[in-house]
């Protein structure tokens, strides 16, 4: 039988179904930090935060920053090979899974600096040092480098993140907060090993439940890892087929929800950085295409996102504690712009503005 057809429209609401972006949800921060497999943080401390708050009721920064200092959610380096908000349990899933996407981009972009370099000997000497006190990168290439004068300290650094699975201690990523990207290992902080045996069938059913459906080059975009299209089609007879518009295989879970094209989507703000926007190779389904370099910059800026009718429609920023600027690509209807503006107040409110804070509506480019 021929599969189903999902027009974009159709994939859209899946998606923002999935992300508890058509309706917000009172779960538990570190539940949904579960069921979307991590929050992109390579921005501090906001973006995580941020993403939390589009997605849930009742959420307040505590509740984010007590699960930090309690070590329940960690920052760290996954997909993509950029550094995420993840719980403890994923991260000790995640990272060894990934491993072979970190070892390609270090090779990529570093081998030349590391030829000939003993690697396990320098995973072994960065841990002591990392694991006697957090570091930073900075501080750990130096140290490395002392008894490697002829290596680039910064490449050192790199390798050591490549080979070790370092998490960002507090303060940093504290709301309110501030202080430099130290390292320790994931061992050390969370008091226990890696996932000897993770299983890359769990990493893709648990992308298909937030970001389906999917095809395998969509999963290979929002984790960065290659070879999981075979695993893809060994999980195939559990899953649902269906094909794009342009004819492309996706696949799903059965029970996942797919709501109707027309089903209602509600102004959002998104956070800079979302997994909304980076997790699909077309990412059309939310983003348009014509509005895709308004939103993400050369130099790897992601703008925070103004969602209309499930699609971009314009970027935002929270400037301080106290304005938040909205910037829409094109002209909004009464209705949706005092959404928006209901939105960015409840972003201030967040953020302790209270009635001091402005909501500023500008033209011109996100």
């Amino acid at each position: 039988m021929t599969a189903p057809v999902l027009g974009r429209r159709a994939l859209g609401r899946a998606l923002l179904a999935r992300q508890h972006l058509l309706a917000r949800t009172d779960q538990a921060p570190a539940a949904l930090i579960h069921h979307l497999g991590g929050l992109q943080a390579q921005a501090a401390p906001q973006p995580p935060y941020l993403g939390l708050l589009a997605r849930l009721d009742g959420f307040t920064p505590e509740r984010l920053s007590t699960l930090i200092e309690q070590r329940a959610v960690v920052r760290v380096a996954l997909q993509r090979g950029t550094i995420h908000l993840v719980t403890a349990e994923d991260c000790l899933t995640l990272r060894p899974l990934l491993q072979p996407m970190l070892e390609q981009a270090l090779r990529t972009t570093y081998g030349k600096r590391l030829t000939g370099l003993d690697l396990d000997a320098l995973a072994a000497e960065a841990r002591a040092l990392v694991e006697e006190r957090p570091r930073t990168f900075q501080q750990l290439g130096a140290l490395l480098a002392e008894s490697r004068p002829d290596r680039d300290p910064a490449a050192l650094a790199q390798a050591a993140r490549c080979r070790l699975p370092l998490v960002q201690v507090p303060p940093r990523g504290l709301w309110g907060r501030g202080g430099p990207a130290a390292h320790t290992t994931a061992e050390a902080w969370l008091g226990r090993p890696l996932d000897p045996s993770p299983s890359p069938d769990d990493l893709v059913l648990r992308y298909l439940a937030a970001f389906g459906p999917a095809s395998a080059a969509d999963l290979r975009k929002w984790c960065g890892l290659a070879g999981l299209a075979p695993v893809l089609r060994r999980l195939a007879p559990r899953l649902a087929a269906f094909r794009d518009d342009q004819g492309r295989q996706l696949y799903d879970l059965p029970e996942a929800p797919r709501p109707d094209e027309d089903t209602p989507a509600p102004v959002r703000l998104v956070a800079p950085f979302d997994n909304l926007l980076l997790s699909h190779a077309d990412r059309t389904r939310v983003l348009p295409e014509e509005y895709r370099g308004r939103v993400m910059t050369q130099n790897g800026i992601v703008h925070g996102t103004l969602l209309v009718d499930g699609l971009v429609a314009g970027t935002w920023r929270l400037t301080g504690e106290r304005e938040v600027g909205v910037v829409p690509f094109a002209p909004l209807c009464r209705a949706d712009r005092q959404a928006a503006e209901a939105e960015a107040r409840r972003v201030l409110a967040f953020a302790g503005a209270g009635e001091d804070g402005a909501v500023r509506f500008e033209d011109g480019p996100g």
